[in-house]
């Protein structure tokens, strides 16, 4: 190892072109040839020969390098008079400069608007125009008109043109660093008068910032992304599905625009999934960005992730480059269908969803409500009338003498409801084509598939009238936790003529005697097998069982006649009937109070109802983005009307279930004799 560093040589070397170490091996080759010439004499001719061939090569390559070296000088002195051009317009003149996704190439362009008017477009026959190229440019899109040291922007019918996130259709006035999309993602940022400029920095205004303008303006922007734990403390979740939206909707314009070329008659548009959707708990559901894509002609709607838009986005793209940039787009068949990457198989669409809570369940309380449908983005799709019945194991609705007063009554025993779905009102799905249907898909507690309605179509208002009976065998602890906090999610699907529709998979679903479908399956099948063990057993034991029975019955008979005989011995011993009287009606009493209480529970969660209905909506009640003063003041007034409504309908319940346990109590006392 030692001495490995004694043998490292160092060696000069002139860094040299390979044409200059041709020619310098070339005039080092000559001496040799003219020396061996020299000896030959008369039988060097062929080395003569080869002597010329290597000097008329010597001076062909100095030619050329000199020839090279002289475009070169040419070029570079090109480059410096046009930098010092650029530079020298850049202090006279306001001008646009490109802005690339790519930053490295933001600034590449500038387009110098001097005095007088200029054309924007592909066309370039005028000496007052100039060219830029893009996708949805047109041959002239816009005009530049630079006077008075004023700068305005005039688009062309027919063209796209954006400016700070608007799109603008007449003449208006540009300022310092403004913000200009020409044609479907052309983006440019304006540079004014140099006295306008005050050595502000303009690298923020890179793509992102243009995407993130265009955003804001279609009402998805980054401070929705703020969490409520503090002003400035973004959701990370609806931070990167922002940034997810502002990537794809360059993407999204570009598809629309060679939709437009190639006249397939589709439009995409960005949508966030769940955006004001939860799950049963009401906790928010996991956003994320898909593409709307509808046919114009037919109006089917098809729904794209955003994985899929991607790679649909580069079959465009080819398709594109051959028949339009190709110019081939007037002799090529149109392609077959499962080539078209604008096409794809029409499948049932998630519209939104309704939730229908299930409190009253857990007190055996019928629930009569009609549910808002919410779509993903907070829209109202339609009104669903829905019920819970709870009813005997053959389906017949339950009295007020079943209703409970407290929910753990109901632990262990038999529990069956009915979920009644009667009508569905407003369809806006059915309302934009009459050729579609809708069905309804729900999934109870832990039942193992999905379950459809029927499909109806071509009807805004359709009749569901459909019944489906669910049992709990043995109602857990689980189950009843889930009835007191959750709420049965009813989604909406919708059809298309040409898909096929939703059908209820029965598979691991286990259904009673009675058709009923059964629910909270770890204690019913406890249940089961114990059904299964007894009907195993000997006939032995079962003849003792019997006789247990009986002796059981025995037993009960001789109870309630010794009861009977001691209450004869009593009244006998005490001669007082109205003792015996006062007894019986406090006997009677607990039952019948409990009946009243019950009722007013019943009234009081129907109340609440409403109630809560009024609470989403005030959830739900938003300014407008675009909203100026005198909106935001409207939006106030009217939000505050809400919350005075809301007060006063809790106040009602509140103040209406006092005085019903008030009436209650008071009746108790005077029916016991407290108060006589």
């Amino acid at each position: 190892m030692q001495r490995g560093p004694k043998r490292i040589q160092n060696k000069a070397v002139v860094n040299e072109s390979p044409t200059e170490r041709l020619v310098k091996e070339l005039k080092a080759e000559m001496p040799k040839l003219v020396l061996r010439l020299s000896r030959l004499g008369q039988e060097g001719q062929e080395l003569r020969r080869l002597l010329t061939h290597n000097e008329l090569q010597i001076r062909a390559i100095q030619t050329l390098w000199e020839q090279h070296l002289q475009e070169a000088l040419k070029d570079w002195e090109n480059q410096y008079a046009t930098i010092t051009q650029e530079r020298r317009m850049m202090q006279m003149h306001p001008y646009i400069m490109n802005i690339n996704e790519d930053a490295q190439l933001s600034g590449v362009v500038k387009l110098f608007i001097q005095e007088g008017e200029w054309d924007i477009g592909l066309a370039d026959n005028s000496p007052r125009s100039l060219c830029i190229r893009g996708l949805g440019i047109q041959g002239q899109t816009c005009c530049f008109l630079n006077q008075q040291r004023r700068v305005s922007i005039t688009p062309v019918a027919g063209s796209k043109v954006i400016v700070n996130g608007v799109p603008v259709s007449k003449r208006i006035e540009l300022q310092h660093l403004d913000r200009l999309v020409l044609g479907s993602n052309s983006t440019y940022l304006f540079i004014g008068f140099p006295l306008e400029r005050s050595g502000e920095d303009w690298s923020r205004y890179d793509y992102d910032y243009f995407q993130s303008e265009l955003a804001a303006a279609e009402g998805f922007h980054i401070h929705l992304g703020f969490s409520s734990n503090g002003p400035h403390q973004p959701d990370p979740s609806l931070l990167a599905v922002f940034y997810d939206y502002i990537k794809l909707m360059p993407m999204v314009t570009e598809a629309n625009q060679m939709s437009k070329e190639l006249k397939k008659g589709v439009e995409f548009k960005l949508e966030i999934k769940n955006l004001a959707m939860s799950d049963s708990k009401g906790h928010d559901l996991e956003k994320d960005i898909a593409v709307r894509v509808t046919s114009v002609e037919s109006k089917q709607v098809w729904m794209w992730s955003k994985a899929k838009f991607v790679n649909r986005k580069f079959l465009m793209e080819e398709v594109y480059q051959q028949q339009v940039v190709g110019g081939e787009g007037a002799d090529r068949a149109p392609l077959p269908r499962d080539r078209d990457p604008f096409w794809d198989p029409l499948e049932p669409l998630h519209l939104g969803s309704a939730h229908l809570w299930l409190q009253s369940l857990a007190f055996r309380i019928p629930l009569e409500e009609q549910v808002d449908v919410v779509g993903p983005e907070g829209t109202e799709e339609a009104i669903l009338q829905a019920q819970l019945v709870p009813c005997s194991p053959t389906g017949l609705p339950l009295g007020e003498d079943d209703i409970l007063i407290d929910p753990s009554e109901l632990l262990g025993k038999r529990l069956d409801f009915q979920l009644v779905l009667d009508q569905c009102c407003g369809l806006r799905w059915v309302k934009e084509a009459r050729n579609r249907g809708v069905q309804i898909g729900f999934q109870v507690f832990d039942c193992p598939q999905p379950l459809y309605t029927p499909a109806v179509w071509h009807n805004v208002n359709p009749l569901l009238d459909h019944r489906i009976q669910f049992t709990a065998l043995r109602t857990s602890q689980e189950l009843l936790n889930f009835l007191q906090s959750n709420a049965l999610v009813l989604e909406l699907w919708g059809l298309q003529e040409g898909c096929s529709e939703l059908v209820s998979s029965m598979d691991g679903v286990k259904m009673t005697q009675e058709d009923s479908i059964i629910i909270d399956k770890i204690n019913a099948s406890e249940h089961l097998t114990a059904e299964t063990g007894g009907s195993d057993l000997s006939s032995s034991l079962r003849a003792l069982h019997q006789d247990l029975e009986q002796l059981r019955n025995s037993n009960a008979a001789l109870r309630k006649e010794n009861s009977a005989l001691r209450e004869q011995l009593n009244s006998a011993r005490n001669g007082v009937e109205n003792n015996r009287g006062r007894q019986e009606r406090r006997g009677s009493l607990r039952p019948s109070c409990d009946a009243e209480f019950a009722k007013a529970l019943k009234v009081f969660y129907h109340s609440m109802t409403s109630v809560r209905g009024q609470l989403q909506r005030l959830r739900r009640h938003k300014p407008s983005e675009e909203a100026d003063l005198l909106g935001l003041r409207l939006f106030v007034d009217e939000h505050t009307y809400l919350l005075k409504d809301f007060s006063e309908q809790l106040e009602q319940c509140v103040t209406t279930l006092k005085q019903d346990v008030a009436a209650i109590v008071r009746r108790k006392r005077e029916k016991s004799g407290i108060w006589s």
